[in-house]
């Protein structure tokens, strides 16, 4: 079960989609949510473009704080209004302690929610993901900014290569599954192995053994493209959430997606559960 659950708030607008969904998943389990806000260091230009006034550091720390407020206090009126319990927490940190701390925090709930990134924030919405994905050891969901719908699990579609992340994304999603209406096990074919490395019968049979109504799906992927197969076949289908195992590795202390992780984050147009 769900119990409780963790979101980093991002604010910068009249709604926060990732929040707003959290509270949806809370609200279905009966579960508690934490916001958790950060006030971001300062950014200080290169010494090379000349000095920067300790006024304008300041002011940029005052902007910063006010965006964590009034996203801390968003939050806590949507909970609210759903019914939902709910704390928040504003911690002070640089971008890269925030995604580091944000994963260690999620140690600590059975699961955390991010928003998808968007062009316009950069790339601090992409390490937060990154952060909570290979941080924290929990199951992660990933909000496409275009989300405006709570939680809903009429059609679950889970992707599934036989590997060790996708077995652990399915084993952490199996609360959300037992409220689908409909399981659907994906297997992508590229090409570039046999059918017995795609055990996919076998592993729609263990679904169902948990009491699910499971079907099983063959996808071709058109020069090896994944993401746009899985994609594309979600959408025809009438998916509305996705199970995936989150693909990469991390190289010194720089996290680094895998090519089909990232091509689902960034064209990514419903909810998705990632472990890792």
């Amino acid at each position: 079960m769900l119990k409780d659950i963790v979101v980093n708030l991002t604010g910068g607008g009249p709604q926060d989609f990732a929040a707003d969904y959290a509270v949806s998943v809370a609200k279905s389990f009966g579960a508690h949510v934490t916001g958790i806000a950060f006030v971001f260091d300062p950014v200080i230009p290169d010494a090379g473009l000349g000095a920067v006034s300790p006024s304008l550091i300041e002011m940029q720390r005052d902007d910063n704080a006010r965006a964590a407020k009034d996203a801390a206090s968003q939050f806590v009126t949507v909970a609210k209004a759903a019914g939902v319990s709910a704390e928040t927490r504003i911690l002070d940190a640089s971008l890269a302690g925030a995604t580091t701390e944000f994963g260690r925090i999620a140690r600590r709930f059975d699961i955390a929610v991010v928003g998808q990134s968007q062009r316009e924030y950069g790339a601090a919405e992409e390490l937060m993901i990154e952060g909570a994905l290979f941080e924290s050891g929990r199951p992660i969901i990933v909000v496409p900014y275009i989300q405006k719908q709570g939680l809903s699990l009429e059609r679950v579609m889970v992707c599934w290569d036989g590997s060790r992340n996708a077995a652990r994304a399915a084993a952490d999603a199996m609360p959300l599954l037992a409220r689908a209406k409909a399981v659907e096990v994906a297997v992508v074919v590229t090409g570039r192995g046999s059918a017995k490395e795609l055990p996919g019968a076998d592993f729609a049979q263990h679904l169902a053994r948990h009491g699910l109504k499971v079907d099983l799906a063959e996808l071709v992927a058109a020069d090896i493209d994944v993401p746009n197969t899985i994609l594309s076949h979600a959408a025809d289908a009438g998916t509305d959430f996705i199970v995936m195992g989150g693909y990469g590795h991390s190289r010194w202390r720089e996290f680094v997606l895998g090519g089909a992780t990232r091509g689902i984050l960034g064209s990514m147009t419903l909810p998705v559960l990632m472990s890792h």
